[in-house]
C-alpha cells in the first residue's frame, strides 16, 4: 500500500535541494560553479542553474538562499539531505554545546542580522564549521525555507533558530480536566 505522503506534491526547497545533489553529483563541472557561488564575485557562476529551477536572479532576497544552500551542500559533498537542524548544528560544533561561549556568540551575532544578504554573509563560514566538526548532514530543505522566509518574518526564523540551538520545541502537555 501506497503511503499518502508520496502523493504529496514536492515543496520548491525539497525540489531545489534534490535538484542540487542530483546534478552536483554527476556534473563536477557544476558543483565547482556552485561551490563558488558563495562568494559575491563570481555567485553569477550559480545562476545558469538557479535560473533554470525558477529562481528570480533579481531579486537579492529570493537569489542569496538558494546560493548560499547549494554552495552548502556542495562544499560538504552531502549525498542526501540531513535531518540537523542549524541550531542543533551550531551547538554540536563545541564540546560544550549550547553553553559554549564560542556558539552563543556566533549565534547571536546570526540573531543580530536584519537583511537576508547579512544572513547568507554570516551564515556561510558557519555553515563551512558545521561541515569540519558535525558529521552529520543539515536539513538544507528546512535552512533554505528559513531563509527564504527571512525577508518577510526575521523574528519567527530567529527565534527558530534560537529554540534549535537551546534545546527541543516545547510539547504542550495535555491539559487535564479538573473535576471537583
Amino acid at each position: 500500500m501506497m503511503e499518502a505522503t508520496e502523493f504529496a506534491p514536492k515543496s520548491w526547497e525539497q525540489r531545489f535541494v534534490e535538484a542540487v545533489l542530483q546534478r552536483s553529483s554527476s556534473d563536477k563541472g557544476l558543483a565547482a560553479r556552485l561551490r563558488r557561488g558563495d562568494n559575491p564575485a563570481t555567485e553569477y557562476q550559480s545562476w545558469e542553474l538557479l535560473g533554470s529551477l525558477g529562481v528570480d536572479l533579481e531579486k537579492d532576497y529570493q537569489r542569496l538562499p538558494f546560493v548560499t544552500i547549494a554552495a552548502a551542500i556542495t562544499k560538504s559533498k552531502a549525498a542526501e539531505n540531513g535531518s540537523l537542524s542549524l541550531g542543533k548544528a551550531l551547538a554540536a560544533c563545541y564540546e560544550d554545546g549550547a553553553e559554549s561561549k564560542q556558539a552563543k556568540a556566533r549565534l547571536r551575532r546570526l540573531l543580530a542580522c536584519s537583511e537576508i544578504a547579512e544572513v547568507c554573509r554570516i551564515l556561510r563560514p558557519i555553515l563551512t564549521l558545521i561541515d569540519s566538526k558535525v558529521g552529520q548532514p543539515l536539513n538544507y530543505q528546512r535552512l533554505l525555507k528559513q531563509l527564504r522566509t527571512f525577508h518577510f518574518d526575521d523574528q519567527r526564523v530567529k527565534a527558530q533558530w534560537a529554540q534549535e540551538f537551546y534545546g527541543q520545541p516545547l510539547v504542550e502537555a495535555p491539559v487535564e480536566s479538573v473535576t471537583t
